[in-house]
């Protein structure tokens, strides 16, 4: 006989058994949502930069991984550096703080640039800048304006006129911005940079019109 039989006939027993298969059926589905997600994006990445060379590293477990893509072609990027964090899926428990906290998962593309931009420029949700949005070192020095793009307030940043209109123009042919929320240009470090919210198949639809629009400013 079963030296504990009475725990048998407790119903937080059974309580605890139905808990401890419910983390753990999440912890494969989380891995599982959380590795799609990671493919889905990189994969898209690739087909849109075309990289002659490309290395992938695992950062976070399940929850980061980083690319590097480089393009040795001579043309206006020469590498592409691509970061993604996502939610911990795999546990459940910690999932609603990490909500709380993180809101989404995330992609930050850095763009090595072979030519420099005419003006530093940003196009930032206010959203996005009022939460944990990153710091523009010399906001104070560039014109800011407020403006709708889709369904979705932006402040757009700019040095000067010309690099205002290359962004204007970039809003005038992507008419909403999907899950977009941060697009800069750094003349000083010869670098873009643009972050979005990577959804399931959606990673190429908002990458790629930005990275087309930054080759043709660029080459122009």
């Amino acid at each position: 006989m079963f030296e504990h039989e009475y725990l048998l006939k407790q119903p937080l027993f059974f309580l605890f058994i139905a808990f401890s298969l419910f983390l753990s059926l999440g912890y494969y589905w989380g891995r599982r949502r959380n590795k799609n997600i990671f493919l889905s994006a990189f994969n898209e990445l690739v087909e849109i930069v075309k990289p002659d060379e490309q290395k992938f590293t695992n950062i976070g477990g399940t929850i980061g991984y980083h690319a590097n893509l480089f393009i040795k072609k001579k043309g206006p990027v020469s590498q592409v550096d691509a970061t993604i964090t996502m939610l911990p899926r795999q546990s459940l428990l910690y999932m609603p703080i990490s909500k709380l906290i993180m809101r989404h998962d995330r992609l930050f593309v850095t763009l090595y640039l072979t030519r420099t931009p005419s003006g530093e420029g940003h196009l930032i949700e206010k959203k996005y800048a009022a939460f944990r949005g990153p710091k523009i070192i010399n906001a104070d020095m560039l014109n800011r304006e407020e403006i709708r793009w889709g369904d979705l307030d932006f402040i757009l940043y700019h040095e000067n006129l010309k690099i205002r209109d290359q962004l204007a123009k970039l809003m005038k042919d992507l008419p909403a911005p999907g899950n977009l929320r941060h697009i800069a240009l750094i003349p000083r470090e010869k670098k873009g940079f643009i972050f979005a919210i990577p959804k399931m198949k959606e990673v190429g639809k908002d990458f790629g019109p930005v990275y087309r629009w930054l080759q043709k400013i660029l080459t122009v």
